[in-house]
């Protein structure tokens, strides 16, 4: 029997809320799969996709995923991935970097067998064209009991769908017992022409959409040619509080404040929605509240479409100086004199823009040399 772990949608580098500990949050929870794939011993780490956020990760969350998958390579458990749409680059992916680093194996038309099965790979592929796909694959070794796809996109019958499994599974040159999916954040599994085909969600909250528990899918390749999917969650990944508040025609910011009192708000990301009637809400009011009682996070989704109860009154707008917003910004950096000094280099309107590299880096060279 082949057990193996299939994660995928860890979009490592998400710097949710433009908050410095949810992307610390992504990094940890791709750590936590990697644990528990170590713990139980699977025969391979299977990810559809989306390992990275964008195409260009930041060095910390780089030297972070080495960091995860040396775990992986130490303990003798191969990493088998697909690219995504979120890393795609139209060169060399990341994955390459990681297979010439021995951390890991691009998956593609050439099968790679863990224990009796065989997983191909299938990138993500923009929609415009995979009316040129042919979906041939090379024959499935003889040592090999079961064969599996791994791919990422929107495949039917699930939501947002718009690639056709159907077709998929009908036009390629081998039989798969299973297709293991990453793009749909939400972990799901239907029986497509007799073929098992699963997402396993994604391993964090990417948008506060996902409300459900967040985590990956155990896959069991049967000696007796059966395929077993079960789903375990990632109690460890940062807690999300849902307020949602239904407000009568008289309630207003005191009823929003009431129910965000009622919950434990410590290091949570807290997600207010307000539906119903009721009088307008100032959401940086509601924000306030929640990151006084302790949130990491707090945002205000107001559904409601309040009429503008000032739309009939003159409206003057005036704009700051945007070189004195700076100036006053940096001055509250408390900044060095020489970091001051390349500040007005880089912003003075007597420099031109060819000249401002040589500039500072002749300032620069004289303030090492004082």
């Amino acid at each position: 029997m082949t057990r193996v772990i299939h994660t995928g949608d860890t979009h490592i580098g998400y710097q949710q809320y433009n908050s410095p500990e949810r992307r610390r949050d992504f990094l940890a929870a791709f750590r936590s799969v990697v644990e528990d794939a170590v713990d139980d011993d699977v025969d391979a780490v299977i990810h559809a996709g989306d390992l990275f956020h964008d195409r260009r990760p930041g060095l910390v969350d780089l030297q972070g995923t080495v960091d995860i998958l040396r775990t992986l390579a130490d303990a003798d458990i191969p990493f088998l991935a697909v690219v995504g749409n979120h890393e795609s680059k139209r060169d060399a992916q990341w994955l390459d970097l990681f297979a010439d680093l021995g951390l890991a194996t691009r998956l593609g038309a050439e099968p790679v067998v863990i224990d009796d099965t065989a997983f191909y790979g299938l990138d993500f592929v923009p929609r415009s064209r995979r009316d040129d796909l042919t979906y041939d694959f090379d024959a499935l070794p003889a040592e090999a009991a079961h064969a599996s796809l791994v791919s990422h996109g929107l495949f039917e019958p699930f939501a947002h769908a718009d690639w056709d499994t159907e077709t998929v599974l009908a036009e390629s040159t081998v039989d798969f017992d299973a297709v293991l999916l990453g793009d749909n954040h939400k972990p799901d599994t239907a029986d497509v022409l007799d073929t098992w085909v699963t997402y396993c969600g994604s391993t964090e909250r990417a948008s506060a959409s996902e409300r459900a528990d967040r985590g990956y899918n155990l896959v069991d390749f049967a000696d007796d040619g059966t395929v077993g999917i079960s789903r375990r969650g990632l109690p460890s990944t940062r807690e999300f509080v849902f307020v949602d508040v239904e407000l009568a025609a008289d309630e207003g910011i005191d009823r929003v404040q009431e129910r965000v009192r009622q919950h434990d708000l410590a290091d949570a990301v807290v997600i207010v929605t307000i539906d119903g009637e009721g009088r307008p809400i100032a959401p940086a009011a509601i924000e306030e509240l929640a990151i006084d009682r302790g949130a990491l996070v707090a945002r205000v989704n107001d559904r409601r479409d309040l009429p503008d109860e000032d739309e009939d009154e003159d409206v003057s707008v005036s704009f700051a100086n945007p070189d004195d917003a700076v100036r006053e910004r940096i001055r509250e950096m408390g900044l060095s004199d020489a970091a001051l000094e390349i500040d007005e280099t880089v912003r003075s309107g007597d420099l031109a823009d060819s000249n401002v590299r040589d500039s500072v880096e002749r300032r620069v060279r004289d303030l090492r040399c004082v």
